[in-house]
């Protein structure tokens, strides 16, 4: 499974780095860093339950 940011989205809530700080962070800037976005297993729970805490939608997960 793949993590999709969609950049211009985003508007660093922060709540996706909560749900899931092993696979993103927030930059200096609040911008949205995926450190892994090829995940699996345990990982790929982590980054569904990011992407559904997004409020503006910012992140898929395919």
């Amino acid at each position: 499974m793949r993590i999709v940011l969609d950049r211009p989205r985003c508007e660093g809530h922060g709540l996706c780095e909560e749900a899931a700080p092993q696979l993103m962070h927030l930059d200096d800037e609040g911008e949205l860093v995926l450190d892994r976005e090829e995940v699996d297993g345990a990982d790929a729970a982590l980054a569904n339950a990011a992407a559904r805490v997004c409020p503006v939608a910012a992140l898929r997960v395919v």
